[in-house]
């Protein structure tokens, strides 16, 4: 049986009803987000956090596992949730424990503000690859490790710094100086490297390499107190704390015991914020002592941080506009490479025969905060003296400037 068909103007009146429709059914409860800033530089993966409160507000009940982070385009992007503390409780099922949302933004260079939706989806959010990570290394004596898709590091815990026993072999080294680990990829590295074993990881295989020395340096960015022209420093991390591992961003915290500055007993708990695409990581360092109000602290940087045998032309620049110190080490056989220090409240530079020091004073039970790190030409990022003063300038300046973040409830 054959129907007829709608009269024109019917099915044009249907049609015309249907489309003002649409936009009622496409609308979702959600948290509408804006994020601007005023610098004309690229800021590439901008980090971004919100109260995980703020969400719960306009999206009560939201769970991490049914929740998507979307761009002004429609774009679902990676995101992460914390918790308030490491297992915490939530026993109503209602997302109460949780800390903060995360996602990041790569803001071109002019372009000074970007819009976010924040909604929660019907089925399960997929689990995104993690750029970021941190954790305890029992597979070496107590190393504790982190990374991002740009660069690995370690440091070392009591048992590298304990007497080895007779015929034992153990390696010793006292010292709370910061290591890096050169990578040519974006994936994770640690567990690959320390699985392999010692003598691989000290040659390129293909995914990069630990070819930075410590020895009892400051490494790439450890600390200590700056009195008289002397360096006084903590011995080996006492204890650690992971509050978070990734996908996107990796917070950690190594507590140090108290030792001696010139009669002073100081004590130090550095919080680290490893973040997926930068080559500095933010560290918050709280030293905690009694007697004077301050004390200069210094962040260092090692005076001969290769291999033996490479024989490196090493530039240093002390930037007093940006307050930041930084080395250029071109190597005979295994390429050029940056490590850098900004410190946003430096009051000046010094040395001592191991370090380069950039120093500033520090307040008891408040935390000194700077950016460390490094970045190595192979892995085809920064490739010049010239780039990598570049990005340490253009990180003081991002933290100089922090990006702002708004939000509302989307009805």
């Amino acid at each position: 049986m054959t129907q007829n068909p709608l009269p024109t103007t019917l099915r044009a009146a249907l049609l015309a009803a249907l489309a003002s429709l649409a936009p009622m059914a496409q609308a979702a409860p959600g948290l509408a987000v804006t994020l601007s800033h005023d610098l004309d530089i690229a800021r590439p993966s901008e980090t971004v956090t919100i109260p995980w409160a703020e969400v719960n507000r306009a999206l009560p009940g939201a769970l991490i596992q049914r929740l998507a982070v979307k761009d002004a385009s429609g774009r679902v992007l990676p995101h992460q949730v914390t918790n308030v503390k490491p297992l915490a409780k939530d026993p109503k099922n209602e997302g109460i424990a949780y800390g903060e949302l995360i996602f990041q933004h790569s803001f071109a260079a002019g372009e000074k503000s970007a819009s976010f939706t924040v909604e929660v989806i019907d089925g399960l959010a997929p689990p995104f690859p993690s750029k970021a990570s941190a954790r305890y290394v029992p597979e070496r004596l107590d190393d504790f490790a982190w990374e991002n898709d740009k660069l690995a590091h370690r440091t070392y815990g009591p048992a590298l710094a304990a007497p080895a026993a007779p015929g034992s072999g153990k390696e010793v080294l006292e010292t709370s100086g910061l290591d890096l680990w050169f990578k040519r990829v974006s994936y994770p590295i640690v567990d690959r490297w320390y699985n392999k074993g010692h003598d691989h990881y000290h040659h390129d295989e293909g995914e990069g390499m630990d070819m930075y020395n410590v020895g009892k340096s400051r490494g790439a960015g450890g600390a200590g107190v700056w009195l008289n022209g002397t360096l006084y420093t903590s011995s080996n991390y006492a204890s650690w704390k992971v509050l978070a591992s990734g996908p996107v961003r990796a917070i950690f915290e190594l507590n140090y015991t108290a030792w001696n500055a010139a009669g002073t007993p100081v004590s130090e708990v550095k919080r680290f914020t490893v973040d997926a695409g930068h080559y500095l990581d933010r560290i918050d360092s709280t030293f905690t002592f009694a007697g004077p109000k301050t004390l200069p602290v210094a962040i260092g940087l090692n005076k001969t941080p290769t291999d033996k045998g490479e024989q490196p032309k090493i530039a240093v620049v002390r930037d007093k506009g940006s307050n930041g110190l930084l080395q250029w080490v071109q190597q005979a056989t295994k390429g050029a490479f940056g490590v850098g220090v900004v410190l946003p409240s430096a009051t000046g530079f010094a040395e001592d025969p191991l370090n380069h020091l950039i120093v500033a004073d520090a307040t008891s039970g408040q935390p000194l905060t700077y950016y460390a790190g490094g970045a190595w030409e192979r892995s085809g990022d920064i490739t010049s003296q010239e780039q990598w003063e570049a990005y340490l300038r253009a990180a003081a300046a991002r933290a100089r400037n922090p990006v702002r973040v708004s939000w509302k409830q989307q009805p």
